[in-house]
Order: structure tokens, then C-alpha cells, then sequence
């Protein structure tokens, strides 16, 4: 058995894909984790916007939008043959922050359906504006697969 750091307390067990690391004496935080450790193969996920599979966006609404980037980020994962707990890192960019508060609910709610309860390392940044001209929501990530046999 490895020695592994998880939580801040040192354990005997079996090495796991990916895990959350949490410094001693921090408080859990809530939503997403401080860092992520893993091992395997890494995939890079481009910047996903809440374009459909023939590139148009779904909706004007932003937990609509949030929630089509997010998906389209795991249908990335997916393909590479991964599952949403292989995401060790998310970036969300958003023209409002406001709106992203406003929207909380809605915005936790598609994340849980989409990711179930697994938080990654995550930041929140607020740009002044996207590519996509009407594109509120951009969702950037990175996932580690598992070795393959």
C-alpha cells in the first residue's frame, strides 16, 4: 500500500484515480475543492460555450447556458473515455457575475445533474466579453483519464 495525503491526514490505502487535497487546518470548501491530485492521462478540454452539436447556441438564458457549456464539456470527457469525476479542474468565465449569483440555484442544480457531487478545483472569472458575441457562459477544464491496459 502507498501512503497518500488525502484531507490533510496521511493514510494507508490503496492510491485512488483522483482525490481532493485539503491543507491541514483549512476549512472544506463548499462547492469545490482547493486542489486535485491524480494520475493518468491528461486531457485538455477547450473553452466550451453553450453551442449545440451544430454549433448554435441553445439559449439566452444564463443556467441555460451554463448548463449546455457544462454538458458539452463532460461530452468531451466522455469521448476521450472518461466520466465527469475524471475532471480535476474547471474555469468558468462569465460576463456577469451578478448574473452567475442571481442564477446560483439553477447554476448548482444543472452542475449536480451534470457532475453529480463531485467538486473539482474550480475558479470563477468575470471577462468583459466572449467570442460568441451572445455567449454568457465559457467553461474551460482539465480531466485526468485512467491508464489504459
Amino acid at each position: 500500500m502507498e501512503r497518500v495525503r488525502s484531507s490533510g491526514a496521511m493514510t494507508d490505502e490503496a492510491p485512488v484515480h483522483a482525490r481532493a487535497i485539503l491543507p491541514d487546518g483549512w476549512q472544506r470548501p463548499r462547492g469545490y475543492s482547493n486542489g486535485m491530485a491524480a494520475r493518468g492521462e491528461l486531457l485538455a478540454i477547450a473553452g466550451m460555450i453553450a453551442w449545440d452539436a451544430r454549433e448554435q447556441l441553445v439559449s439566452d438564458a444564463f443556467a441555460a447556458q451554463f448548463r449546455q457549456a457544462l454538458a458539452n464539456v463532460v461530452a468531451v470527457v466522455t469521448a476521450a473515455g472518461g466520466r465527469p469525476e475524471h475532471v480535476i479542474s474547471l474555469t468558468v468565465y462569465v460576463t456577469d457575475k451578478r448574473e452567475y449569483i442571481a442564477e446560483l440555484t439553477a447554476v448548482g442544480a444543472a452542475y449536480r445533474e451534470l457532475m453529480g457531487r463531485h467538486y473539482p478545483a474550480m475558479a470563477l472569472v468575470e471577462v468583459a466579453a466572449l467570442l460568441e458575441p451572445r455567449a454568457k457562459v465559457e467553461i474551460q477544464g482539465l480531466a485526468v483519464l485512467p491508464d489504459r491496459p
